[in-house]
């Protein structure tokens, strides 16, 4: 089995070269090749020149000629994987790989088509930053939950991870250019009706200051595109 890694880049420079170290660390029961696509929404801290220097076999790098959003990034990410499962990863260090045995296992035993990682199944173990942001973003899954049909604990999560035939599907109707990648891949594996499993995974916030990028205004967006991607788009 092989396992495709794709990594949405902006402006990474601190944290890129840790990321991947862990990344490589990690290894899963099952998996016997990985590639690691990363895609740069067009950096400008020197994150770019970093994945010039890159000369890894399996790593993919794809640079945007301008900036498009994490959404568009993970479509061109989706684009180039060849894997027999796709998880994305960002780039910070918010996120654990060593956590990929537990994601990927109920893909690897047929248990489930689509895998998300919650950070909210380890109550009081996981470092939430904001508290305000985690109040809304629990209005945010539960507008999610209505309308889509599923019963997730955390649908932005970052921790997102495909079976072959299902990222294959959702792939072509991918849209979202920013921060509403994530309802957009929700809406479109209920649509499809895929099979999705959450499991408990760890966590540790990012200040502003340390990079966060997600503001506000992609909160307010987020009701616009929970509903746009689950009542006024098709499969």
């Amino acid at each position: 089995m092989k396992l495709s890694i794709i990594i949405p880049v902006y402006n990474e420079k601190n944290t890129l070269e840790k990321i991947l170290e862990r990344v490589e660390k990690v290894q899963v029961d099952g998996i016997k090749e990985k590639e690691v696509v990363l895609v740069d929404d067009f950096s400008t801290d020197g994150t770019r020149d970093i994945l010039r220097n890159f000369s890894v076999p399996h790593y993919k790098i794809v640079f945007h000629e301008r900036n498009q959003g994490k959404g568009a990034a993970v479509k061109t990410g989706f684009g180039r994987a060849t894997g027999d499962i796709v998880l994305i990863q960002d780039a910070d260090l918010e996120y654990n790989p060593q956590d990929y045995p537990f994601l990927l296992k109920p893909i690897l035993k047929g248990q489930a088509e689509v895998v998300y990682g919650s950070r909210f199944l380890k109550p009081g173990q996981n470092k939430v930053v904001y508290r305000h942001g985690y109040v809304f973003s629990q209005i945010l899954n539960r507008l999610s939950n209505l309308l889509s049909g599923t019963a997730l604990t955390d649908m932005y999560t970052c921790y997102k991870v495909f079976s072959r035939k299902s990222a294959e599907k959702i792939h072509p109707h991918l849209r979202s250019k920013r921060f509403g990648i994530d309802p957009e891949l929700t809406a479109l594996t209920a649509k499809h009706g895929f099979k999705i499993q959450e499991v408990p995974i760890s966590y540790q916030g990012r200040t502003y200051a340390e990079g966060k990028k997600i503001n506000w205004k992609d909160g307010l967006a987020a009701i616009w595109h929970i509903i746009h991607y689950n009542l006024f788009t098709r499969e």
